[in-house]
């Protein structure tokens, strides 16, 4: 068993942010909605109170049984968590008279604390509260003031028990890595036995229990997520493992046939299946986006079914989900707040193919995947290769969808793509693609006008995509990508880029 760090979801934005951070460190941890704890009783090695959106003061706020909590184990409460205990023990919480949210220093550090051990004066931290704590109880120290909070960081006597006004987890926080490390090195005394290496060991031999001799199916996309899976579930069950890769004709140019050599050069038992004509067919004359989705979703059920029933004593379908995905399942609020757009997967599984799930990777960040790739010893070509949504460029394509349109865009898309590779700014950037819009402008090539299309380039950074800047790509750059798109994409004669972050925008432009 390895050792657990639960982190209690109070409803923070940045609750995956501080698992991820423990997990870099190393430690297991685990993410659980304030409303549906595990056992407590467990051996937990300590425990992350996260932020919230509510105020303590409201109706509604989150409130959790602390007698198995509090004094019983090593624990941190951040933001509304520190608010949270303050206020139940009899602290004065007030609403802020001004908003405090954003950059701040420390101004004071008891550094005789182990939780700011190596932590300089003045660090910089972020704060993203509406209310603050304007004192403490008795039992509580002050260990960290800023400027204008003075209650910025708390222990209470005769217990490893901690509260941070701040958000360590955030990257803005420039030393609230060392302050997490800390606190599970130093306060929970955590031996970071949570590695790559051991995952791969522990997760084959878990497989090869499982599964046995059994005959799983795997449906194969090129990206991260399934590759890893694959590989895993190839080293535990070998030949047992039938991976089914279908080229919906919305992949990139020439994506098809090289991603499916690149897997046979692994080893995998895979299968390549040209289903283009399939998806084409029930795209007909479809503009919406979520038709588009379920539509493309719905046929690629279809497809693999239909392949499906090609192998004999099917007993498993193998995903590539991964952590995320469970968390979102379990939150707190039984989901995301509003649904932006639906997510192509094989999780839309059909009754009748009646399967078990084997899910290798559902533990795991999209980070650590890659991680996990590595020392799997996967080309990095495939492991850094940008996120690619499921309806492929069926999305990218705004609009009814066209063999014609499918085909500038795939030559659009190359170049852009190719680019980034030749000037080493695809490692930098974290999902790049071409989208073509459902605009026509007036042009001059040579001595005639045109009336052709528009594509718009889209690259952005980020780390997990649920937030994303778009990347200051150079204006030499940009001018020869556009140059050589119009030149060479028959039917383009206008290159935009787009420069809007996520949130108001989403990385996708459906």
């Amino acid at each position: 068993m390895h050792e657990k760090i639960l982190i209690i979801d109070f409803g923070s934005q940045y609750t995956q942010l501080i698992a991820r951070r423990v997990r870099e460190l190393n430690v297991y941890s685990e993410i659980h909605p304030f409303n549906k704890l595990p056992n407590l009783n467990e051996k937990w090695k300590g425990i992350i109170f996260s932020g919230s959106p509510h105020s303590v003061f409201d109706k509604d706020a989150p409130q959790i049984d602390l007698n198995k909590i509090k004094g019983k184990v090593p624990l941190l409460a951040v933001c509304y968590g520190s608010q949270y205990l303050a206020n139940k023990f009899s602290g004065n919480v007030v609403p802020s008279k001004i908003r405090e949210y954003g950059r701040a220093n420390l101004t004071f550090i008891d550094n005789k604390d182990i939780l700011f051990d190596n932590v300089p004066l003045n660090s910089q931290v972020w704060m993203s509260h509406a209310d603050t704590i304007a004192s403490i109880p008795s039992n509580f120290n002050l260990i960290a003031s800023t400027k204008d909070v003075r209650n910025a960081a708390y222990k209470i006597d005769n217990e490893l028990t901690y509260g941070l006004q701040f958000h360590p987890e955030v990257y803005h926080s420039e030393h609230g890595f060392l302050i997490l490390k800390n606190f599970l090195l130093k306060v929970c005394n955590c031996s970071q036995d949570w590695t790559p290496n051991i995952f791969i060991d522990e997760t084959i031999s878990h497989l090869k229990n499982k599964l046995k001799n059994d005959t799983v199916i795997l449906g194969l996309s090129g990206g991260v997520d399934s590759t890893v899976a694959a590989i895993l579930l190839h080293h535990a069950i070998g030949e047992n493992l039938h991976c089914i890769f279908v080229d919906n004709g919305l992949l990139r140019k020439g994506e098809f046939d090289e991603v499916l050599n690149q897997y046979k050069d692994m080893g995998l038992n895979v299968v390549g299946v040209d289903a283009r004509n399939n998806f084409y067919k029930s795209l007909k004359g479809i503009c919406e986006p979520e038709k588009k989705r379920k539509c493309i979703g719905k046929t690629f059920i279809d497809v693999f079914d239909n392949e499906a029933n090609k192998i004999k004593n099917v007993k498993w379908l193998a995903q590539g989900t991964i952590y995320p995905d469970v968390i979102e399942s379990i939150s707190a609020t039984g989901g995301p707040s509003a649904t932006i757009k639906s997510h192509h997967n094989v999780g839309g599984l059909p009754e009748y193919m009646k399967l078990q799930i084997v899910e290798p990777l559902k533990s795991l960040f999209k980070d650590e995947v890659r991680r996990i790739g590595s020392s799997l010893n996967i080309d990095q070509n495939i492991l850094q290769r940008h996120p690619f949504p499921g309806p492929g460029l069926g999305i990218r394509i705004l609009g009814d969808i066209t063999i014609e349109k499918v085909k500038i865009l795939q030559e659009a898309d190359k170049i852009f793509i190719d680019l980034l590779k030749e000037h080493k700014f695809y490692n930098k950037v974290w999902q790049a693609g071409a989208i073509l819009l459902p605009v026509k402008s007036v042009g001059v090539m040579g001595d005639e006008r045109t009336y052709e299309n528009t594509i718009a380039l889209r690259a952005v950074e980020s780390t997990d995509g649920m937030t994303a800047d778009w990347v200051r790509l150079p204006y030499d750059f940009v001018a020869e990508v556009s140059n050589k798109i119009i030149n060479r994409v028959k039917g383009v004669n206008r290159v935009v880029y787009d420069v809007s972050s996520k949130p108001p925008a989403t990385i996708e432009w459906e």
